[in-house]
């Protein structure tokens, strides 16, 4: 702000930024104080340009984004309304709200942006996942591409190939989230073959023990992943009665080879 200017008593400052022409704004985009501020978002002549230049602040009080919330232009101006569940300090009541009507890559972004709180990103998969079904089959591939890791296991529950494929690329799937997809009964046979043929994933050590114990997977699958399995590890998948029988005897008969090798490591019991 200019130096003059900021001499000026505060509610003076606020009086004039409360109705100044366009050509005089310019100090009021830089503005510090919270009243001059509250007044120069209440200002009628702001246009969508200028409201978003003030959320591209990241130090604004929440009273100012109360007040450019309310502002009739954010009203009506789909951008605003982005930009104000973007911004960090904006309050609850005003985003959440917000958020349901957003479209889609931008629920994305949202996800995506480090600032946002997480209950807003919470928010925002969950409205993602709700439409899911709607999504054109093309949409939704980006989608499973683009998501957040909890949205792309979500799409890993169908048929479609390319679909399952898109997904497990996506850079914020985690080992965690195919863990628990894994655990599902309506799981296809598809999703369970591209995990453990995946290069990434198959050689993950947990995704491998859960690959084992799922029914669904390939059982020449299961005798490459076996050997490479800790004896306790293989001990607990034989304790459990829902296992086949094929497949828990000779985890059984591959351990006792195992044991027979090297009776004296208590490291492998």
């Amino acid at each position: 702000m200019d130096p003059a200017d900021a001499r000026q008593p505060v509610a003076e400052r606020a009086e004039k930024a409360a109705c100044a022409p366009p050509h005089l704004w310019e100090p009021f985009f830089s503005e510090t104080n919270k009243a001059v501020l509250v007044a120069f978002a209440h200002n009628p002549n702001l246009q969508e340009r200028d409201l978003l230049r003030l959320l591209q602040r990241k130090d604004l009080p929440p009273e100012v984004i109360r007040e450019l919330a309310a502002h009739r232009e954010a009203n009506r101006n789909y951008a605003v309304k982005v930009a104000l569940v973007q911004h960090p300090r904006t309050p609850r009541l005003i985003s959440l709200p917000l958020t349901k009507f957003l479209y889609l890559f931008d629920l994305v972004r949202i996800c995506h942006t480090p600032a946002v709180p997480t209950e807003i990103k919470i928010l925002a998969e969950e409205t993602i996942l709700k439409g899911t079904a709607a999504i054109p089959r093309g949409e939704k591939i980006t989608l499973a591409r683009r998501a957040t890791g909890r949205v792309a296991a979500a799409l890993l529950v169908t048929e479609d190939r390319e679909l399952i494929r898109a997904a497990l690329d996506n850079p914020f799937l985690t080992e965690a989230n195919l863990v628990r997809v894994l655990t599902r009964e309506n799981l296809s046979p598809s999703v369970v073959e591209l995990i453990a043929t995946h290069e990434k994933w198959s050689c993950r050590y947990h995704l491998r023990l859960a690959l084992v114990r799922n029914p669904r997977t390939p059982f020449a699958r299961v005798l490459a992943f076996i050997p490479n399995l800790a004896l306790t590890d293989l001990r607990a998948i034989c304790l459990d009665r829902r296992m086949p029988d094929h497949v828990r005897k000779y985890i059984l008969g591959h351990c006792a080879r195992r044991l027979a090798k090297k009776p004296a490591d208590p490291g492998s019991l």
